[in-house]
């Protein structure tokens, strides 16, 4: 107990926290910023941070995003019961995530974290591997939000011009062209907390619209509890019922990804060792309610499952609208507030991947980091790093060219390339000993030990299961790609690491090189050496 309080109250001392991390330095006479490269200023409050978090995770938005995925693989059953399943699974992950980033806040989130707790010989080639996992997740992330407001924006258009035919190349110009304005949002680092509350209300103030619009125009039409909460539909093709329901949970646990989006703020917030964990939790309960009310009611009151499953809009929500409202205009209302919460999204995505590419940058996890990791001292923003993430999120976009099935096989990437970053951390934590660190205000004990536990398990499930074709017989266009894609970038990222060419490869030049030489970071968390 001693040490606990010791621990807790050397972390509510600023002086203790600059010793730690790369942190801003502000003169209070004159309040500007010390001109460094690689710093960041510490604009963003308990709220913002919680606006960021949610407002990229947006569960409800999710379910409402990615419906057919779901829906098609059980009914309206598995998306409500799916939600069960995976707030309980997501709120153990933001355990784990919340005691880590309580205890080592740094930007560099999951791959900070493992170099810290993992054994020094090994330390710096699992915070690489982390790291590129974690950037990999964000690209994946911000992808499939782009090409989810492409498909929203030829939804408008189908649902507004019945019969007409949508060409693959059309969605594709939409696609880069949103990732393009969107990213403008980013290019300024003062809107961003004013961008990030704003986000966070217009999720809100949209699902209560919505809702209740929904509800009210479908009164006396309502489905039967049954239709909701018991019946089956398998239209995946696959015999398997637990294979047909498994594929199907790639909707809801997509709703409830990107839980780490929080953590890679820790540098821009006062208190990071009590903001970061009560913007995870926090985003897990709000999305939690948001989605299981804003599903079932939802499917209390579509008219026609037929008629979502034959979608042509490629955005069955709208359809659902289309259905309670019965009119066009009034579909298309709605499906504005959608889109307006997605742009949000969006916006939440672009920051929250710069965020990681920067870190990672620091510690020349990529190439041409020394570029990467400079802070724009006019914008703000470490700008580079925003722009070359930017660039392949565009480059991913060319997937949709080679498949229709491009956006599941984006939804998987952007789940698993998470989960399996969250993995590497959580494995070092039980491998050195929970009880063998340093633990932040924010600690939950043997609860917080079946979390990790939950995580690690969860990462492998998801691994394997949601590689799976989401519809069988396969064809080239529905194949789920996402094993290829996984396989050509672990190839790219251990060629980088073992490059052959002295002082090319990342060996060598990755968090102090080959000597591990950089300064230790947070040397008073782990109480024995490995």
């Amino acid at each position: 107990m001693e040490k606990e309080t010791t621990f807790n109250n050397s972390y509510n001392d600023s002086e203790s926290l600059k010793k730690h991390m790369d942190v801003n330095i502000v003169d209070e006479d004159c309040g500007k910023q010390t001109e460094q490269v690689g710093v960041l200023k510490r604009s963003f409050s308990t709220w913002s941070v919680l606006g960021i978090g949610f407002g990229l995770t947006n569960s409800w938005l999710g379910i409402s995003a990615s419906l057919i995925t779901g829906i098609q693989s059980g009914g309206p059953m598995l998306i409500v019961y799916g939600i069960l399943i995976i707030a309980f699974i997501s709120f153990n992950i933001g355990i784990t995530l919340s005691e880590l980033s309580s205890a080592i806040p740094s930007a560099g989130g999951q791959y900070v974290w493992s170099r810290v707790l993992a054994p020094k010989k090994y330390s710096s080639f699992m915070a690489y591997i982390c790291g590129s996992l974690a950037w990999a997740g964000a690209i994946f992330t911000s992808a499939s939000m782009a090409l989810a407001l492409a498909q929203e924006i030829m939804g408008f258009w189908i649902m507004n011009h019945p019969g007409y035919e949508l060409k693959r190349w059309q969605l594709f110009v939409i696609y880069q062209l949103v990732n393009a304005f969107l990213a403008l949002f980013n290019c300024y680092g003062k809107w961003l907390p004013f961008v990030a509350d704003g986000a966070l209300y217009t999720s809100l103030f949209s699902y209560c619209v919505i809702m209740i619009t929904v509800l009210v125009c479908s009164r006396g039409n309502y489905n039967s509890p049954k239709f909701v909460f018991v019946n089956f539909d398998n239209n995946t093709g696959w015999d398997s019922v637990f294979i047909a329901f498994v594929v199907g949970l790639v909707n809801p646990n997509w709703s409830f990804s990107c839980l780490d989006s929080a953590t890679h703020l820790a540098e821009e917030t006062m208190k990071p060792e009590t903001d970061i964990p009560k913007a995870i939790l926090g985003t897990v309960g709000i999305g939690f309610v948001t989605s299981f009310t804003y599903s079932i009611a939802m499917f209390f009151c579509v008219r026609n499952l037929e008629g979502i499953f034959n979608s042509t809009t490629g955005m069955p929500i709208f359809d659902i609208y289309y259905q309670a409202l019965g009119s066009r205009v009034g579909a298309t209302c709605l499906g504005s507030l959608l889109f307006l919460t997605a742009c949000g999204c969006t916006i939440s995505c672009h920051t929250w991947q710069t965020r990681l590419c920067w870190s990672f940058a620091r510690d020349n996890g990529l190439p041409l980091s020394k570029h990467l990791k400079i802070v724009d001292p006019k914008l703000g923003i470490p700008l580079n790093a925003h722009l070359f993430s930017s660039f392949w999120v565009a480059v991913l976009g060319c997937l949709y060219l080679a498949s229709s099935a491009a956006f599941n096989s984006m939804v998987v990437g952007c789940i698993t390339f998470l989960l399996l970053s969250y993995l590497v951390p959580t494995f070092c934590l039980l491998y050195r000993g929970r009880n063998n660190i340093r633990h932040g205000p924010f600690w939950l004990g043997n609860w917080g030990l079946v979390a990790n536990i939950i995580t690690i398990f969860w990462a492998f499930f998801a691994l394997i299961f949601f590689s799976f074709p989401s519809f069988m017989p396969v064809t080239g266009n529905s194949m789920n790609y996402f094993s290829v894609v996984l396989v050509i970038y672990c190839v790219w990222a251990l060629a980088y690491w073992y490059f052959p060419v002295k002082g090319w490869n990342c060996r060598e030049n990755f968090a102090g090189g080959l000597n591990n030489n950089k300064e230790t970071e947070f040397p008073d968390v782990c109480l024995h050496e490995l």
